[in-house]
């Protein structure tokens, strides 16, 4: 296990390289740059004030130039300057708002596992009753809603017609802490926190559903049956740690599905995040904003399935590794 762990992380090295050139190559292949569009926004200015702040900023450069100046400053940790909030570091920018948007992912995908599990393992124990095809029906409706529609309904109803739950932000008073801070917070991220992980909770449910049906139906299923366990160790003790499996193999890729997700919801409730920050610099055009942001998702997203394979031979000691 140490031996693939090891070899997992030298593969992980060449992928976070050929990350970068992919992300900086998607950034440069898009339209304009941030004083493009400061400069249809004031064609009043000089276009030759702006071909001067592009030639000191290194826009004109050639590209391979540009790449090499901005792997290596990630290298350091520096992801260069935004062009658009005032000069202000990148990293600056993502360390303000990056914590929301981890605790509002985190919070839906366990939103999503608490709720889909359980409805998932009862569906497969009792096939074909009401519950299940509830469950069903409820399943394709989350994945047929969009997230902003699901979001919007959830505003008016809950928020504005009902008033249960604040409508936008992540804290009604910003200088709360202790127990009361975190009861705000979360109250803030009920809505955003169920319209995120909505899609995935139908999606994880239908999985959860199909993996314990197929494994009640194994032989070594009905064998520790007609040895007499009991039904309660047959579905936690062989049944569930054998149906697991895919949804670990799912909540690997879901770190950066959430997280990129979050670009639509956070918008729908203001939420002040990475998804917040993503959208209003690809609409600014502040690549070195959107270059950062993907890479970090990126990054999570490999490091979620090198998690997700090293879990897997803690759930079924069966997988190894050699």
């Amino acid at each position: 296990m140490t031996k693939y762990i090891i070899r997992r992380v030298l593969v992980f090295f060449p992928m976070l390289l050929a990350l970068t050139i992919i992300v900086f190559t998607l950034a440069q292949l898009a339209p304009g740059d941030a004083l493009t569009g400061q400069q249809l926004a004031d064609p009043r200015v000089d276009p030759e004030v702006y071909e001067k702040q592009r030639e000191a900023l290194g826009l004109n450069d050639p590209i391979p130039v540009r790449y090499g100046r901005w792997i290596s400053g990630v290298a350091q940790g520096d992801f260069g300057n935004s062009l658009v909030f005032n000069g202000r570091s990148v990293m600056e920018l993502i360390q303000d708002r990056i914590m929301n948007t981890v605790y509002l992912g985190v919070f839906a995908l366990l939103i999503t596992l608490v709720v889909s599990i359980p409805i998932g393992i009862y569906s497969a124990r009792k096939p074909y009753s009401l519950i299940d095809y509830t469950a069903t029906g409820f399943g394709f409706l989350g994945l047929a809603i969009p997230n902003f529609f699901f979001g919007l309904m959830a505003i008016y109803f809950l928020s504005i017609k009902l008033g249960w739950f604040p409508a936008q932000g992540t804290l009604s008073s910003p200088g709360a802490s202790g127990f009361s801070g975190f009861a705000d917070r979360i109250h803030h991220m009920i809505l955003p926190g169920i319209t995120l992980g909505l899609a995935g909770t139908a999606t994880y449910m239908r999985y959860m559903r199909s993996e314990v049906l197929g494994v009640l139906g194994s032989d070594y299923i009905r064998t520790a049956r007609a040895k007499g366990m009991s039904e309660r160790n047959v579905l936690y003790k062989h049944t569930l740690r054998n149906a697991l499996l895919p949804i670990v193999t799912l909540m690997g890729f879901e770190i950066g599905i959430l997280l990129g997700g979050a670009v639509i919801t956070e918008q729908v409730f203001q939420y002040p995040g990475l998804g917040t920050l993503f959208l209003s610099s690809v609409t600014n055009r502040d690549y070195p904003v959107v270059m950062a942001i993907a890479m970090i998702l990126g990054v999570l997203v490999l490091v979620g399935n090198l998690v997700a394979d090293i879990l897997y031979s803690v759930i079924d000691p069966r997988i190894r590794y050699d």
